[in-house]
């Protein structure tokens, strides 16, 4: 197992973050297109890989939020590697990454309807918070937040 830094230029995370977001398509349901808006690659600076063998299994990233906090982005593990891990690691890289970039708070936007990601998290140290930013009123988001 590997974890590389990385940026949005690397070909298996956006193959990684296509089944991301063909995933979120079926789970985000009517309100997909209002999510994805959101989701652009271009403002990712900062990307954590996780390899096994030469196979990308898993990804994560963040970018800058505000003065001293990250937003969490484009979290995903395979299907086949579920359950194994891999995105409790490649959390942990963004956060040890994001500190040494000097940032000091973490905060991320998950879906009601993916409630594995949202015990992800928690178990992880984050907290549920008022939904933020473009968020605000959308009763499937779940946002969160850790310091770091």
């Amino acid at each position: 197992m590997n974890l590389e830094r990385t940026d949005n230029s690397s070909k298996d995370f956006r193959s990684l973050v296509t089944h991301l977001d063909a995933h979120l398509a079926v789970t985000d349901e009517d309100e997909h297109d209002f999510y994805q808006q959101y989701n652009g690659l271009d403002a990712i600076k900062h990307v954590v890989m996780l390899y096994v063998g030469n196979q990308a299994l898993a990804c994560g990233a963040f970018k800058h939020y505000e003065d001293g906090t990250v937003e969490i982005k484009r979290m995903f593990t395979a299907e086949a590697a579920r359950g194994q891990g891999l995105a409790v690691k490649v959390l942990d890289e963004l956060e040890a990454w994001a500190k040494v970039e000097g940032y000091t708070k973490a905060l991320l936007e998950t879906g009601r309807r993916q409630p594995y990601a949202v015990r992800l998290y928690e178990k992880q140290g984050y907290a549920v918070v008022p939904n933020y930013g473009q968020y605000v009123g959308m009763e499937n988001s779940v946002c969160m937040e850790k310091e770091l």
